[in-house]
This record gives C-alpha cells, sequence and structure tokens, in this order.
C-alpha cells in the first residue's frame, strides 16, 4: 500500500533548519534537522525531532522528542507479535508513519543517502581519532588528515546537498 502524501516543507526550530518528514500515528509532525559541523571535527546529523508546538517548529518553546534516523526510522523495530521484529527499510516503510512529504523512489533515495551518511561519518571518526577505541591498546594508527576533509569537506556536502534537493519544497 503506497503511503499518503503531504507537502514538503521546511522551518526554523532553535536556530536551526529542519525538514518536514511526516505524520505519525499520534499525529505529531516529524522533522529531520539540517546537518551541522559540530565541535570542529564532525557532522551532526540525522536528528529526528517533534517538537511541543508541533506544526510550526520556529515558535516551539522546547522539543518534545529527540531521536536518530538510525534507531527511530530505519532499522528492527518491535512488531505486533513480542517476539520477532520487523525490519524497516525507509521512511514509507514505517508504520509508525501515516503520511509523508516522499514519494516511493524518494524515500527510497533518501535512505541510500542516509545510510551514505552514517558509514562517511563513522570511516570520518576513525580517520580523525586513529582507530575505534575500544582499548587505549592498539598498536596500529590509522589517522589520516587527507582522507578525514576529503570526507568531511568534499563527499559529505554532496550527501547533504542531494538531501537538501530531496526534502525542499519545489516553490
Amino acid at each position: 500500500m503506497e503511503m499518503k502524501k503531504i507537502d514538503k516543507r521546511t522551518d526554523v526550530g532553535f536556530g536551526k533548519k529542519v525538514y518536514l518528514l511526516g505524520i505519525d500515528q499520534d499525529g505529531q509532525k516529524v522533522w529531520l534537522q539540517a546537518p551541522k559541523w559540530d565541535c570542529g571535527w564532525y557532522w551532526g546529523f540525522g536528528y529526528i525531532e517533534r517538537y511541543q508546538q508541533n506544526w510550526t517548529p520556529s515558535k516551539a518553546r522546547d522539543i518534545s522528542s529527540h531521536t536518530h534516523w538510525d534507531s527511530s526510522i530505519v532499522g528492527a523495530q518491535a512488531s505486533d507479535d513480542l517476539h520477532s521484529k520487523i525490519l524497516i527499510h525507509h521512511l514509507n516503510d514505517n508504520p509508525d508513519f501515516v503520511k509523508t512529504t516522499l514519494t516511493e523512489s524518494e524515500s527510497w533515495e533518501l535512505a541510500d543517502l542516509m545510510k551514505t551518511f552514517y558509514t562517511l561519518q563513522s570511516v570520518a571518526g576513525l580517520y580523525h581519532t586513529g582507530n575505534s577505541h575500544l582499548t587505549s591498546n592498539v598498536g596500529v594508527d590509522l589517522k589520516d588528515e587527507g582522507a578525514w576533509k576529503q570526507i568531511n569537506e568534499v563527499l559529505l556536502p554532496k550527501v547533504f546537498k542531494r538531501i537538501d534537493e530531496i526534502l525542499t519544497p519545489n516553490d
């Protein structure tokens, strides 16, 4: 069954651009926060917001829910059978939504771009720190400032540009 569509929309919540993704089963509008360069070394992105004044983030008094794309939009989620999970590949597959802003093909493309973001973010982190930091006793240092810069200054901005094109209304 195809997901019901609503118009695309952007707004600003607490000084940050947000993209409307859709409306959940509780009637709450669900927003994706635009990417932001954080702490001087990584891109903060994938943040899913619901606002107390849920229809217009720019007028909201507070955030009522803050989650992440890779844990609340896609991935394994509980099913009606308490002993099993369902795997959600893209936004329009998510049973928590009653309406989204995306066509089926846009939903798949956004899912692919988000997976690419998380992959590149992880690799950039490795190149920045030199290893995975599961222990302090690692006999190899993989720091690579050139590769880190390529990911953060070239590759991820390409991903973000396409995500912006998908989620921004064609006015």
